[in-house]
């Protein structure tokens, strides 16, 4: 695979916001071993440790195991600095943003990142803790001048899931998406089995990576910036 993005994509250190273990894998996975070959370094910042899940709901002490898997999924990802939180799963909604946003604001302190990367408005599947997470990169990053750079679904492959599962997913018509990536999912589906208490029982996310194929697709949220990426830019594809 070529993995030249034309233009450059011109930020050099991503920290995804994401709101539970197995996000930066089943949802980023693709999109951060990507930018990981163009040498981009990823960090991550989830605020749940997942215990909420009714996948893996057997497992004693699911809220260590799912820390575990994540360690596992970040090795692989080849993610730098990961921080791991206990705010409650299901509940991030009701979390005062200002409590998430002074814990998302002491690890950019701590590190160094020139762009935020999270899940698209609505948290693609409607969930209110990803809506929540989105929400407080969102405005950690305009404290900071950071751009926002949001993974999504094409509305066709939302469509399409929706009809199957009756579910919420949110997708981006072809003339809202910013960049396409040609991505391989080795490493993703890697990353994914690493989340075995998650992913052993779960038909929405192999139909989803079904559909997808090897694409990815991302929008900006916020451009602080007016460089050769604008906001409206489109047809950013790596591997054409």
């Amino acid at each position: 695979m070529d993995s030249d993005l034309h233009p450059p994509f011109p930020y050099r250190s991503l920290l995804a916001v994401c709101a539970h273990p197995d996000d930066e894998s089943f949802g980023l996975g693709a999109v951060i071993s990507t930018f990981g070959a163009l040498g981009v370094a990823v960090s991550l910042l989830c605020f749940t440790h997942g215990e909420a899940s009714t996948l893996g709901s057997s497992t004693d002490d699911l809220v260590r195991r799912r820390a575990d898997e994540l360690t596992a999924a970040a090795s692989v990802l080849g993610l730098g600095s990961v921080s791991l939180h206990s705010y409650p799963d299901g509940h991030l909604a009701e979390v005062p943003v200002e409590d998430l946003c002074g814990r998302l604001e002491s690890f950019v302190e701590a590190g160094s990142f020139d762009c935020f990367l999270a899940f698209d408005e609505g948290g693609i599947t409607g969930h209110p803790d990803h809506r929540q997470a989105t929400t407080v990169a969102r405005i950690v990053a305009h404290r900071h001048g950071l751009p926002v750079l949001a993974w999504t679904l094409t509305r066709t492959v939302a469509d399409a899931l929706n009809e199957e599962f009756g579910a919420g997913f949110v997708g981006r018509g072809p003339s809202e998406i910013a960049i396409t990536l040609d991505v391989d999912r080795t490493v993703q589906h890697d990353a994914i089995s690493r989340h075995a208490s998650q992913s052993v029982d779960n038909p929405v996310l192999r139909r989803r990576l079904c559909l997808q194929g090897n694409s990815e697709v991302l929008v900006w949220l916020d451009r602080p910036d007016t460089g050769s990426w604008p906001v409206a830019a489109r047809d950013r594809t790596v591997g054409t």
